[in-house]
Parts: C-alpha cells; sequence; structure tokens
C-alpha cells in the first residue's frame, strides 16, 4: 500500500511529495535522483508515472521541487531511489541547482514535440556536469513519443546528441508509460554497475549513493528464527 501527501513550503513555494509504503523497509542502497530540462516537458508527469502508475493530465508546473520515492530492485538487491523533480523555470534556477549535488542519477528531459526543450539541453548539461560528480549517471530522455505526428526533434538527432556527449539515451511516453520504467531502472543498473566497479566511493555525500546494511530489529529477527528452529 502506498500513500502520498503533499506539503506546500512557504517562502521558497516549494512543493514536496513524498510517498512513503507501509511494512518493513528492507533495501540495501538508496539513490538520489534529480529529473531536469524546461517547463512543460512532462518532468512531473514522469515521476507519477514511475511511481504511481498513473497519468496527470492536469498536471501542474512546478513550483521549485517536488519529490517522490519508490523501490526497485537491481541484481537481486532492493534500492531505494529519492527522486527530486526541478522546476525548469528560470527564475527558480537557483533554487533547483542546490539539488544537483549529491545526485547519483541525472533525468535530463526535453520535448519531442517542441525544438526549444531539445536547444536547451546544452545548457542543463552545462549544469548537470558542472553540480553533480564525475560519476554521475545522465540519462537523455525524449517524452512524449506517443504524439508522433506533432514531433519535431527526429530520434537519430537526439541520439547523436547523446552518443556525442556520453549519455544514455531512450524516448517515452508519460501518458502511455512506454518505456518509463527502463528510463529510471536503466539508470539504477548503471549506478549500480559503477558500485561493482569501484567507480562510486559511498563514504562520500556527493556520490549519491548510501549503503543501508540490515537494520537491527531484522538481525534480531534472523537471531530469533535460529532459535525457534534450533532442535538443542
Amino acid at each position: 500500500m502506498r500513500t502520498i501527501s503533499r506539503t506546500d513550503r512557504s517562502r521558497d513555494a516549494v512543493r514536496c511529495t513524498t510517498m512513503t509504503e507501509s511494512g518493513p523497509y528492507n533495501y540495501s542502497y538508496i539513490f538520489k535522483y534529480i529529473i531536469i530540462g524546461d517547463m512543460g516537458v512532462g518532468k512531473s508527469c514522469l515521476l507519477h508515472q514511475f511511481t504511481e502508475k498513473k497519468f496527470m493530465s492536469d498536471c501542474p508546473h512546478t513550483i521549485g521541487v517536488e519529490f517522490g520515492t519508490r523501490i526497485i530492485e537491481v541484481a537481486g538487491q532492493k534500492i531505494k531511489l529519492q527522486i527530486w523533480d526541478t522546476a525548469g523555470q528560470e527564475r527558480f534556477r537557483a533554487v533547483t541547482r542546490s539539488y544537483y549535488r549529491g545526485a547519483a542519477g541525472a533525468l535530463m528531459v526535453y520535448d519531442v514535440t517542441r525544438r526549444s526543450t531539445y536547444n536547451h539541453l546544452s545548457s542543463w548539461l552545462t549544469d548537470a556536469r558542472n553540480l553533480t560528480n564525475p560519476n554521475t549517471v545522465i540519462f537523455l530522455i525524449g517524452n512524449k513519443s506517443d504524439l508522433e505526428a506533432q514531433r519535431e526533434v527526429p530520434y537519430e538527432e537526439a541520439k547523436q546528441f547523446a552518443d556525442e556527449n556520453g549519455l544514455m539515451f531512450l524516448e517515452c511516453s508519460a501518458k502511455t508509460g512506454d518505456r518509463v520504467e527502463d528510463a529510471f531502472l536503466e539508470t539504477a543498473r548503471k549506478i549500480y554497475q559503477n558500485i561493482q566497479d569501484g567507480n562510486l566511493d559511498l563514504n562520500a555525500a556527493e556520490s549519491g549513493v548510501q549503503h543501508k546494511p540490515q537494520t537491527q530489529n531484522t538481525l534480531l529477527g534472523n537471531i530469533q528464527d535460529k532459535k525457534e528452529s534450533c532442535n538443542c
């Protein structure tokens, strides 16, 4: 069971959407994600589709930052994704830039039906590269792939941009859900691979990864189970 709550913080006008799950929090790692890109490209819709499996047809523009979580599994390890959805308006850039620090993954989104959002990718990429650590996984996402008749950015052009800049890339649709899971999960798989390859220092806050060992309650439960099953 999942519940969602929203709170508005006055001052910075930051809307925070948090998701909680009932039951034990069994996960081995926490990965921090940020979602960046122009206003109206569908960043909040992607977040909601991934965390709630629903499309928000009347999704308001993000004011400041929104937040969501989901627990996934990669290579047999449960991983909690903490996802920060940032506002695309220029007037909020000073606020949202602070959320780049300590991000393990950055989803950089443009709208395939609006070339202007694609043309601004270089600026977003510069921020991502300057404000995150060198091992942050940056995933380029072309959203609204369901609107093929209105397309302004060819797939091949965006793929070339991604290849030239060493980015992972796919097109997806927050409306239909097509390939939304892939974007978030492939990013997590790449981060996890970086951990296995020793490219991330988990003791460094800027890595965007926290290792969560077994809780004391879980360990005590395991000990109790062993005692109950012992035939001594």
